[in-house]
């Protein structure tokens, strides 16, 4: 086991970090764990799009959000969606992914990861988690297909039930990058589609390369909580012109462009995002330099605090990576010390979180397919998210 997995004494410095998250939001009030920051800008973009009258799914902000995410991202096309769940579907649909399908992913994740995979009736197939990025582990990855699967048909198929492994979906967890290079690599080799679950990683870069262009697609969240908002939305992108053209063409009811007729050539869906919500996002987008900068430092003032403490240790991920630090992670001795900390920390009016309950210990994910999990289950007992997010002056 890596550095990572080590055990840690007990915490005995709550009070002194809350003593310094107080100090930087210079607040003595309630501290959410990540709220947006919302002003006089997205007022503006609103206003101007209220005025437009294209306040649905057409609209010149729609455009706009678009273009900056190519630009920033440097993805060939970039197609709005209403959030990233359903972004994660209509990529998992143009990608193939059929009912009775197993799609490869992490068991720690946020749940719209393997909803997104059920909605299509196929099957999350739960692989363990890296102990240094904490997104898939291309050792977990590499070992399950050669021990598990062969080729037949030109798929990649699993040998205990005969079904059809279609896709991986790796998650960039907290915004720390996933072993890309590896994962990729990987799965070309088996004939698998991989889809990014870059929900979280705006702004997070791998070897010098945005989140979410290394596979087939990726897709990107604009919640409420998340680095920049839309209030609801998110973003799918692509290098693949083919792929691109029918995510956009499925997420507009599939109707073919006429000045007055109403075709349609696929049972499809209305998944696009609202210009409105795209007008909000166009000014968030302005904002996103600050954001990750002032992101930044805060990491490195929870990490200059906690060299001090030598019982307590932050979520670092790859040396080869750059995170947008969109949750700071604090990794605690075990789950006893993690419950305490939990509960300190929320009585001080200090938000708090830990991670997400994994897949394969939730109800309607049990009987799923999985590997051994170490990983998963140590950091899930462990992990606790702190306040992260920006001061906004408006």
């Amino acid at each position: 086991m890596s550095e990572i997995m080590q055990p840690q004494s007990a915490i005995h410095n709550t009070q002194a970090l809350i003593a310094m998250i107080r100090s930087h939001y210079q607040s003595d009030d309630f501290i959410p764990l990540h709220a947006p920051c919302l002003g006089e800008p997205e007022k503006q973009t609103l206003n101007a799009c209220i005025d437009s009258t294209f306040v649905s799914s057409v609209g010149e902000f729609v455009t706009e959000l678009e273009q900056r995410f190519i630009d920033y991202t440097g993805a060939r096309h970039a197609v709005a969606v209403v959030n990233g769940t359903m972004g994660l579907f209509l990529a998992l649909k143009v990608a193939g992914v059929e009912s009775n399908d197993l799609v490869l992913t992490q068991s720690l994740t946020f749940v719209a990861t393997a909803n997104a995979i059920k909605m299509l009736q196929a099957d999350p197939l739960f692989l363990d988690v890296d102990s240094s990025s904490y997104g898939l582990s291309a050792d977990s990855l590499e070992a399950f297909l050669n021990e598990q699967a062969c080729q037949k048909d030109g798929n990649c198929v699993h040998k205990s039930t005969g079904k059809v492994i279609r896709a991986c979906v790796p998650m960039h967890t907290l915004g720390f990058a996933a072993e890309m290079d590896r994962i990729v690599e990987i799965c070309q080799r088996h004939r698998i589609k991989v889809i990014e679950d870059a929900a979280e990683s705006l702004g997070s870069f791998y070897q010098g390369q945005h989140t979410g262009t290394f596979g087939e697609m990726g897709v990107f969240s604009f919640n409420g909580n998340k680095i920049m908002t839309t209030g609801g939305g998110g973003m799918l992108v692509t290098n693949d012109d083919q792929l691109a053209r029918h995510a956009k063409h499925l997420s507009t009811t599939a109707k073919i462009p006429h000045a007055w007729l109403f075709e349609h050539d696929e049972i499809a869906y209305n998944l696009r995002m609202p210009n409105l919500n795209a007008a909000l996002g166009v000014a968030q987008f302005d904002r996103l330099p600050n954001f990750l900068e002032e992101k930044k430092v805060l990491a490195d003032s929870y990490r200059d605090f906690l060299i001090q403490q030598s019982n307590l240790t932050m979520m670092q991920g790859l040396a080869t990576a750059q995170p947008n630090y969109w949750l700071n992670g604090l990794i605690l001795s075990d789950q006893p010390s993690r419950d305490v900390f939990l509960q300190k920390t929320n009585e001080a009016g200090i938000q708090t979180r830990p991670l997400w309950t994994p897949m394969h210990q939730l109800d309607m994910y049990k009987d799923c397919i999985r590997t051994v999990l170490p990983n998963t289950e140590w950091l899930a007992e462990r992990v606790v998210n702190l306040p992260s997010g920006v001061k906004c002056h408006g």
